[in-house]
């Protein structure tokens, strides 16, 4: 099984920071673009910050200007730094591995990859 693994959860107090990793739980092979989620419970996911394989970033409103998106390629790792954290950012947060926009053509391996999530790290923020 290939899968992506997301660590660096934890409680924290409103105005503090964590940093969220993503990584594959072993090699590969697969290129992919990195999105992270996140829920709350009795809630719907929602997409919180992505990261493409070119290095274009994107964000929810809700986390502009405090969630700093980033990649280590040389340890295929993708990092969510998160500032100023909030009450409201409360959530079990996920990192999804997607296909590039320009890849027409991938393996059985890659599509595993694709079609699964992470197992998700807690955040829990208090006021």
């Amino acid at each position: 099984q290939v899968q992506v693994v997301e660590s660096g959860g934890g409680p924290v107090q409103a105005g503090g920071t964590l940093r969220l990793s993503c990584a594959a739980s072993r090699y590969t092979g697969c290129k992919y673009d990195v999105r992270w989620y996140r829920q709350a419970p009795e809630k719907e996911r929602e997409f919180v910050s992505g990261i493409d394989r070119d290095g274009t970033t994107s964000y929810a409103d809700f986390v502009k200007g405090r969630f700093t998106i980033s990649q280590d390629n040389a340890k295929n790792t993708v990092y969510l730094q998160m500032n100023s954290l909030k009450p409201e950012d409360t959530a079990m947060y996920y990192c999804k591995a997607v296909p590039p926009k320009d890849l027409t053509v991938y393996s059985s391996w890659c599509l595993q990859l694709y079609n699964s999530w992470g197992q998700g790290t807690q955040v829990t923020v208090s006021s």
